[in-house]
């Protein structure tokens, strides 16, 4: 019961991280046996880091994608959860409305950004910017200076209703005698949620930051979907990618990027399993 889901875990996650880390030290371009790979240290990384022209657009554009989703989609995820469970009429109605992207792959969602904002038969061209088919279009996608902001705000529609299910959760699971403690101690409801309400939610909270930042490292589909992740939509996944599966295979490199992206990855991992641990002795 125990052995065949390690070695499921095992083939397919443990031996491609471990043997990323081996190839990213090596100038292997998939071709041939792995005999044929070449020791070169850290050159990748070195050469990444010096003279890779899309590595650092696509750090700071991952940085940007974890600014949005962590500052603007998850409190606003949080604002719908908290207003939802007030049990308001239609609250149903709108989780199930919130909660559809959810359900949808980023692929989807790629194709309904483009639905979205294609020039010419884009909804917000056709409604607000070319009525009639007069004035000026906006190229949302094929803009680099304004294409990775386009495609934020449908990530994060599907990020707030993730947010929401996982904070509504967790505001059902509260105990009801601290909100009524915090209102016969006369605190209004802003001071109520700020001192008694959110920090209740402390267990929610280090999984929504694992889970948002673990979001903004692994994007990949819907850029891919969009332009193969150029032009202005570069991130670390798309690099990888680009390197393995290119006609000019560089498994060294991309394996590198993989190395980088999961090194960074792991960290808030960390985090929350140093967090849950120490619940649990306490």
């Amino acid at each position: 019961m125990v052995g065949i889901p390690a070695l499921v875990v095992g083939g397919f996650v443990w031996f491609p991280a471990i043997a990323s880390i081996f190839l990213s030290f090596t100038n292997w371009d998939g071709l041939g046996s792995l005999t044929s790979a070449h020791w070169v240290g850290t050159q990748n990384y070195h050469e990444i880091a010096t003279i890779y022209p899309p590595f650092w657009p696509a750090v700071r554009h991952n940085l940007i994608w974890l600014a949005f989703l962590a500052v603007i989609a998850t409190p606003f995820g949080l604002l719908l959860a908290y207003m939802l469970d007030k049990n308001i009429r239609g609250t149903r109605f709108y989780q199930s409305v919130f909660f559809l992207p959810v359900v949808l792959s980023f692929a989807i969602l790629g194709f309904i950004s483009e639905l979205i904002y294609s020039p010419q038969e884009g909804l917000i061209n056709n409604l607000f910017e070319n009525p009639g088919g007069h004035g000026h279009v906006t190229d949302w996608l094929g803009n680099p200076s304004i294409n990775l902001y386009a495609i934020l705000v449908i990530v994060g529609w599907r990020h707030a209703g993730y947010i929401m299910v996982l904070y509504l959760a967790g505001l059902k699971a509260l105990d009801p005698s601290l909100r009524e403690a915090a209102a016969i101690d006369g605190a209004g409801e802003w001071h109520a949620f700020r001192t008694v309400v959110f920090p209740a939610l402390r267990p929610i909270n280090i999984v929504i930051v694992v889970v948002t930042v673990i979001e903004a490292l692994r994007a990949f589909d819907i850029v891919y979907i969009v332009n193969l992740g150029t032009n202005g939509l570069e991130l670390l996944s798309v690099l990888v990618a680009t390197n393995i599966i290119s006609e000019a295979s560089r498994i060294g490199y991309g394996s590198a990027i993989a190395v980088i992206l999961m090194v960074v990855s792991i960290i808030p991992i960390v985090v929350f399993v140093w967090n849950s641990f120490k619940e649990r002795e306490a």
